[in-house]
């Protein structure tokens, strides 16, 4: 009787094992296919001189040493980084300061929730048409405004110094609405007691803010802030979509210059070995801001 027991328990764990690996196996298939495989190839890629329809032909580090030595290439990455320091703390000081305000508890503020989120949500042709639009030197919008004011304003998109600051402000208005949201997430599940106390204790409104509210928020700002930076440093539609990297590769961020090399220069494996350095470099700031959290980001009920 046991042994039968034994022989059908073992049965039914076969079948439980088939049917796990069944049900799971359109997921590492798309694993194996869509990921690791292209990963690989494009490591190998990096180090040959590929064009597409073309055989590899080995060639070592000699990809990596003309990237550095290319001044376009040195020059998508300083706009890359330019980008990068400016927009993300620009989209953390706007979103923070609209979650905070949108925190309360006012009649009709829902609507003001709806209408500061739809810019995360709209189709990247329309946000492009629509600043094309507020953007004209001489007939747009913001132009009108600034001549009221006696301003003669820039041209916006045509100039090199400005251009790449127009698109920062692009990106403030696309990005801000999906970290607004998490940021009144976490202001939501910040207890009233600490509140109370600190006011208690005779905190205003300011120290509540730096004392109570930023340290609570610590750990949402590290979640934006990793994926603000992750996001701005393989920034390509706005750019693409405004500008093309132009005028004189004023916006040619790291994303365009690797999709001239690879789709328009068909050199797959320079292409390639760009992409590798970017991730070296997302990576490696990831991690610098991940060791550096341990000094500023609070979790509630951890020891220190």
């Amino acid at each position: 009787m046991a042994a039968l027991v034994k022989r059908r328990g073992s049965k039914a764990a076969r079948r439980e094992a088939i049917e796990f690996y069944l049900f799971i196996s359109p997921w590492v298939i798309g694993f194996l296919v869509f990921l690791l495989l292209p990963l690989v190839s494009s490591l190998y890629y990096s180090f040959t001189r590929y064009e597409i329809g073309g055989r590899p032909l080995w060639v070592g580090l000699r990809n990596y040493a003309e990237m550095f030595a290319d001044p376009r290439y040195l020059n998508s990455l300083k706009v890359t980084f330019t980008f990068a320091l400016a927009s993300v703390p620009g989209v953390t000081i706007v979103a923070l300061g609209l979650a905070l305000v949108l925190s309360q508890n006012l009649r009709g503020i829902s609507i003001f929730r709806s209408i500061y989120f739809m810019p995360s949500v709209m189709p990247m042709v329309a946000v492009s048409l629509t600043w094309f639009y507020v953007l004209r030197p001489e007939t747009g919008p913001l132009a009108g405004v600034l001549a009221l004011l006696g301003i003669q304003g820039p041209r916006w998109l045509g100039e090199p110094r400005w251009a790449l600051i127009a698109l920062m402000i692009i990106n403030i208005w696309i990005s801000f609405g999906g970290q607004m949201v998490i940021y009144m997430a976490g202001i939501k599940g910040i207890p009233r007691e600490l509140y109370e106390v600190a006011e208690i204790d005779g905190a205003g409104s300011w120290a509540r803010f730096w004392n109570v509210t930023i340290p609570m928020l610590s750990a949402t700002i590290f979640l934006n802030l990793v994926l603000g930076i992750i996001g701005a440093m393989q920034i390509f539609d706005i750019p693409w979509v405004m500008t093309k990297g132009g005028p004189n590769d004023a916006t040619r961020t790291y994303m365009i210059h690797l999709y001239n090399r690879g789709w328009v220069e068909i050199q797959m494996g320079s292409a390639s070995a760009m992409g590798w350095i970017l991730f070296l470099i997302i990576m490696a700031i990831t991690l610098l801001i991940i060791r550096s959290s341990q000094a500023w980001v609070y979790y509630e009920g951890e020891r220190r």
